[in-house]
């Protein structure tokens, strides 16, 4: 158990059986009245996030998240499978749990399995993928205008916007967190 005076961003807790990270915390003093904090949580499971006010001394179970690194195999339709870097064991996942969270991972990729008390919460791709171009339309001498970008389908199937200056084939390197296209690899 922790107090809400001790949340600091990024910290998970228990709220009503489901799990939520603290996404921003204030502690608030007004002139009148107790003190209180302020907070933006985020489920871990859904993704929404609700705003929620605490007092201080308010206590708050913290849930720990397990994140081990294992192996992305392949995907056979409604399952995707994992292996564990370490014991070589083989896990599967149901593709309803793992959502969009692949669409910037290759087969053989490594990722990090979340789970708390043994079920899966969700899988972190790396931060930073490099992958190739498959379609695009072709870029043009002198398209070299920074502002200016293009629809391109990656070689997982993901659709992003990239620089006019980007063809057909190229490896580029992709922030997982934003979508966004960082630069040639």
């Amino acid at each position: 158990m922790m107090a809400a005076s001790e949340f600091r961003n990024g910290v998970t807790i228990e709220i009503d059986n489901a799990i939520f990270t603290v996404i921003e915390f204030q502690h608030v003093k007004p002139g009148k009245g107790a003190a209180f904090v302020r907070t933006k949580l985020k489920n871990i499971t859904s993704g929404g996030v609700i705003e929620k006010t605490f007092r201080p001394t308010e206590k708050v179970a913290r849930a720990h998240i397990d994140r081990k690194d294992m192996q992305y195999l392949y995907n056979d339709g409604e399952l995707y499978y994992f292996m564990d870097n370490e014991t070589f064991e083989q896990i599967s996942i149901n593709a309803a749990n793992v959502g969009k969270s692949l669409e910037f991972v290759k087969e053989n990729d490594s990722v990090k399995i979340m789970s708390h008390n043994g079920s899966i919460l969700g899988i972190e791709p790396p931060l930073i993928v490099e992958l190739k171009i498959i379609d695009t339309e072709p870029g043009f001498k002198g398209d070299t205008a920074t502002n200016s970008l293009k629809p391109a389908t990656l070689e997982t199937g993901a659709k992003i916007n990239v620089p006019l200056f980007v063809n057909v084939g190229d490896v580029i390197k992709i922030d997982t967190r934003t979508k966004e296209y960082i630069g040639r690899a």
